[in-house]
């Protein structure tokens, strides 16, 4: 037998029962060397070995926070709702209150085993904030940030710790209970940076207006909170221990940090000047931070500064995002996130016993303190925003934000609980505070913010109603170099003149990887080139030779956009509304590069999909072929550009129209428009519809009547079959291939929508992109009109127009 010690019972354990024995101190007896089980068959209970006891309780508790996890998030819980759920429902509260239920699924030797892997798992979790963190970011904090960061933690800290001070003097409580309130009031007030990003991560409004100002504020509450924290840590061990322990723990300290900053730091700068771009992270150089990550969590807890702050502190100095700090994100956190937090959070509420609260008048103090201090940052981040004229419902919004809770609180009681400072009842009050406040919290800001109405534009901001004369404004997503040529090429076809220039804001958007917050800035070239230019600056390179080869017709303003795809359509949205974009052009979700059809991720087609559903104006889809010639302003000749047409009928088919209107005065451009009747009729809509599509054709027609380089021709058609012999020809006579994206329902459309994969493209640009051959050069242009727009016009105006309820 092996004799261990564990808190806070003694146990002896045989093959048949757990006994406990009072012995002067506490321990656990159990057999060595009991890993593995030989089987029923052979005499063995496997409950009685690691192995396949660890494997029983991480499957009872994937099963459980799972199944919680799935009732509650149609109420827009979040998953620390349910892992803490699960663990109460297991332990002492609910299930475990069963005690042969808990001396079998959670022995006190198997609660060994689960106390590690947690506390090692939110090591990692630390290590991995800390990677993805911009230390820079409270510096660059704007006023707005940076005074909400310091209401919302003062005015919550002033208040709350008021209200404790009259519990204290004017309610009779057990002095346990008053000497924790200090510690509840410091606890309530502090909003924690991971907290927040994850909150706003799982709310899928990390790059909204709201999630980056609560993201920034969150930086400057947390310097605060940690600088109180130290100072009364260095207090208490000045107070607390001798001279040479103080001292001894302050230099070790130093030296430690010391070390990161100036040792692993600068290997981990060389690491990534070493890594070209795109190209993956060495394993050598992962293998070196991984084992320095252990090394210096050893080392934090033989000077006693605790192996989660050396975690962090290393984990700061690793500069965030592509390549090195992506990189060890990409390895870490899905074996963390998935296995290991869970295991933590449902730890806590093992330890989590309800039947403990057996006094009302120490819960109701506590919670009175809780309470105060939620309605003091309420306060406390509410003025600022409002002063700046954010509207209440945001402010409002962001207040719930910063009130929220999470792991950081946790592991702040567990370990208050670990070192015996808060007994049993009042863990368990605040374990509860901190699920009900979490699970209140996320569905109201659901409910009260929704990013997608600030897209909505109270004016027409489509090309069809651009004034003659007036400069177009063009916001251009990119992806990727490959994106580039097609849409410059397209850009320079809408003829830019000196008297209707372009606008054009290219936006480079790219995955969040390797960091906690998003990013959407202007992009300011370097003073001197680099030798090793990123992607951004070599798309950014390209546009920037467009521009200055248009002879001043055309202005480019560079973007990129750093967000998770999921929320990615905020930022084109966001931008096309701050810059009064009249047309979006974004890449389709496949395309072609040398005759290879390569497939995007998922993520990408619902990235369109948002866009085209929430864009405040006119949205164009841009298939590549990657078949398409040199582009033009990089050839000495000057190449013609054959531009088709094809119009059924509809506002997006006038939109398409009226993009091709500009492109006829472009002198090398050759445009065919090609207007497609039936017997039947071809496009479902009111007479006032089929009006103004023959005044937009009229026009067009009458504005092209003496140009050579445009011709017009009408097709009768019956059938799928018939419109794709007028189409097929197309893949190698033209270079582009515009048409509208969406038709009213008739019978004749209804059988190409029965043929329609990608919903995006629409009946017609499906059709016409899987009617082609590999080889064809033909790009496609799928074009949207603006859809969204404050208050209720004339809906046969546009196909999708709808009135919007703000």
């Amino acid at each position: 037998m092996e004799v261990l010690l564990h808190g806070g019972r003694a146990l002896l354990e045989t093959e048949d029962d757990d006994m406990q024995v009072k012995s002067g101190f506490p321990y656990t007896c159990h057999f060595v060397n009991h890993i593995n089980s030989r089987g029923i068959w052979f005499g063995d209970n496997p409950l009685r070995f690691s192995l396949p006891l660890l494997m029983i309780q991480l499957s009872f508790i994937t099963i459980i926070t799972r199944s919680i996890h799935f009732l509650l998030k149609p109420f827009g819980q979040p998953s620390i709702v349910s892992q803490i759920l699960g663990g109460v429902i297991l332990g002492p509260s609910i299930l475990g209150h069963n005690t042969l239920f808990a001396s079998k699924m959670f022995p006190a030797r198997g609660r060994t085993v689960l106390d590690t892997l947690s506390v090692f798992g939110f090591m990692l979790f630390i290590f991995l904030i800390g990677v993805k963190m911009d230390p820079t970011m409270v510096l660059k904090s704007g006023r707005k940030a940076l005074a909400i960061g310091i209401l919302g933690f003062f005015v919550p800290y002033a208040l709350a710790g008021l209200v404790a001070l009259i519990i204290i003097h004017v309610l009779h409580l057990h002095h346990e209970i008053k000497s924790i309130l200090p510690l509840v009031v410091a606890l309530q007030s502090m909003t924690s940076f991971p907290v927040i990003v994850c909150f706003l991560t799982e709310l899928k409004i990390l790059n909204s207006e709201i999630g980056r100002i609560a993201s920034s504020s969150s930086i400057i509450c947390d310097v605060f909170h940690w600088s109180i924290f130290s100072m009364r840590f260095v207090s208490k061990v000045a107070t607390d221990k001798s001279i040479t322990a103080s001292l001894g723990s302050f230099i070790s300290g130093t030296l430690l940090v010391t070390v990161i900053v100036f040792g692993i730091r600068p290997a981990a700068l060389w690491a990534i000047r070493h890594t070209p771009e795109g190209k993956p992270v060495k394993e050598i150089y992962i293998f070196f931070f991984l084992v320095a990550l252990m090394g210096c969590g050893l080392i934090g807890e033989v000077i006693g500064l605790s192996a989660l702050f050396a975690s962090f502190i290393l984990g700061l100095v690793i500069p965030d995002g592509p390549p090195l700090g992506a990189a060890l994100v990409e390895r870490l956190d899905c074996f963390v996130s998935v296995l290991l937090m869970p295991i933590f959070f449902t730890n806590c509420g093992l330890s989590t016993d309800v039947f403990a609260i057996q006094n009302l008048m120490n819960a109701g103090a506590i919670l009175l303190v809780v309470f105060a201090s939620f309605v003091g940052k309420i306060i406390g981040t509410i003025l600022p925003p409002l002063f700046c004229r954010m509207p209440f419902r945001d402010a409002l919004s962001l207040a719930l934000i910063m009130n929220s809770k999470g792991i950081l609180e946790v592991a702040m009681l567990t370990n208050l609980k670990k070192e015996k400072v808060m007994n049993e009842e009042c863990f368990a009050i605040m374990i509860i505070s901190v699920v009900v406040v979490t699970g209140v919290i996320s569905p109201l800001v659901k409910s009260l913010y929704d990013p997608s109405k600030r897209y909505i534009a109270y004016k027409r901001r489509t090309v069809q109603h651009s004034k003659c004369g007036e400069e177009l404004c063009i916001l251009a997503c990119i992806h990727s170099q490959d994106n580039v040529k097609t849409i410059i090429n397209l850009l320079n076809a809408t003829n830019p003149t000196r008297d209707s220039p372009m606008n054009l804001f290219v936006l480079h958007l790219v995955k969040l990887m390797g960091r906690s917050t998003s990013l959407l800035v202007a992009h300011l070239p370097r003073e001197k080139p680099s030798l090793n230019p990123t992607q951004s600056e070599q798309i950014f390179s390209s546009f920037r030779k467009f521009e200055e080869r248009s002879n001043g017709t055309v202005m480019v303003h560079c973007f990129k956009g750093v967000s998770p795809f999921s929320t990615m359509h905020n930022d084109v949205c966001s931008l096309a509304l701050e810059k009064r974009a009249c047309l979006v052009i974004i890449p389709f979700h496949k395309q072609r590069i040398n005759g290879e059809t390569i497939e995007e991720p998922f993520a990408l087609k619902h990235l369109n999909k948002n866009v085209l559903e929430k864009a405040p104006c006119s949205v164009a889809i841009l298939v590549d072929r990657g078949n398409q010639k040199k582009g033009w302003l990089a050839t000495a000749e000057p190449l013609s550009y054959h531009v088709a047409v094809l119009f059924f009928g509809g506002a997006d088919d006038r939109e398409a129209v009226a993009l091709a209107g500009r492109m006829s005065e472009h002198p090398n451009v050759n445009l065919t428009l090609i207007r497609f009747s039936s017997l039947d009729e071809i496009v479902g809509g009111t007479v006032r519809s089929r009006m103004l599509d023959t005044e937009t054709l009229g026009e067009f027609r009458l504005n092209t009547l003496h140009n050579e380089q445009v011709s017009y021709q009408e097709e009768m058609v019956n059938d799928v079959a018939s419109v794709l012999a007028v189409t097929r020809p197309m893949e190698n006579t033209c270079d582009l291939i515009m048409v509208g994206r969406s038709h009213r329902e008739s019978q004749f459309m209804s059988k190409l929508a029965n043929s329609s994969d990608h919903r995006e493209l629409g009946s017609i640009g499906e059709v016409v992109i899987t009617s082609h051959s590999k080889n064809s050069k033909a790009s496609v242009l799928a074009v949207q009109q603006q859809t969204r727009i404050w208050g209720l016009l004339d809906p046969e105006e546009s196909l999708n127009l709808r009135r919007v309820n703000l």
